[in-house]
């Protein structure tokens, strides 16, 4: 079996239908109107609002033999991708997956980095075609603040010190510092570890979730909780190919 990807996989020319809520509404991926439909589904009214937005295999992986998520995705999930960073003011990551994923600077929201060290792996942050783009925001503990700076010189980054009990950043200090410079919505996009300290933590609104129909050994799981965390699903959509895409709201 091919496992389909974001470039030639079977969700590519295929549909996706709205089944919660249950308007079995539906769209053409890459057809003209398929980014509006997908906006109004992942259209956010709170100014202040935290999502986690990642994906899974039905296995729980959340990386496929390549240990990235391309040969898991697809073009729908891009899509969906595409709808929730426009969202957004911001996409959070941790430094390992900028080096798994090597990022791209996002099109619509600021990009942020959580990092202790500086290390982007060898190719650093992509560019390309994104030349006027802000710079990404590297969020640090104050006491790392000049061995980042220096570990990132050159890098399209601006460092933000971020005082961190224990010299660690938790969940709460990260979103606190980027609702201080005003970007109050925010994704985080993990990776993993990431992802379930903001679960834990009790920051998240809600979770949108890719189901990848694929089963992969589990290298790290997608959300890695020593608690049940109770939340109530605020809409799914399912294409073609067998994936679904979760909302998923977090209840307190």
């Amino acid at each position: 079996m091919t496992t389909p990807t974001a470039q030639d996989g079977p969700a590519d020319v295929g549909s996706v239908i709205e089944v919660i809520p249950r308007t079995l509404s539906s769209v053409r991926i890459a057809d003209d109107g398929a980014e509006e439909w997908m906006s109004r589904r992942y259209a956010v009214e709170s100014d202040g609002y935290v999502r986690l937005n990642m994906i899974t295999t039905i296995t729980g992986a959340t990386s496929g033999e390549d240990g990235t998520s391309e040969t898991i995705t697809s073009r729908t999930d891009r899509y969906v991708l595409g709808a929730v960073r426009r969202a957004a003011d911001v996409v959070v990551v941790g430094a390992q997956t900028v080096r798994a994923e090597g990022y791209l600077l996002p099109k619509s929201a600021r990009l942020a980095i959580v990092t202790n060290s500086g290390d982007l792996g060898e190719d650093g942050l992509r560019t390309e075609g994104r030349e006027g783009r802000p710079p990404a925001i590297v969020l640090c503990p104050a006491d790392r603040a000049d061995d980042v700076r220096t570990a990132l010189a050159g890098q399209p980054v601006e460092v933000r010190p971020v005082d961190a009990e224990g010299g660690r950043l938790a969940p709460r200090d990260i979103v606190s510092a980027l609702q201080t410079e005003g970007l109050r919505r925010i994704v985080c996009e993990g990776g993993p570890g990431l992802a379930t300290q903001f679960v834990e933590a009790g920051v998240v609104d809600e979770i949108c979730v890719t189901v990848s129909p694929v089963l992969e050994p589990v290298r790290h799981p997608f959300l890695d909780l020593t608690d049940r965390v109770s939340s109530t699903v605020a809409g799914m959509l399912v294409d073609d190919a067998g994936f679904s895409y979760l909302r998923l709201r977090v209840q307190e």
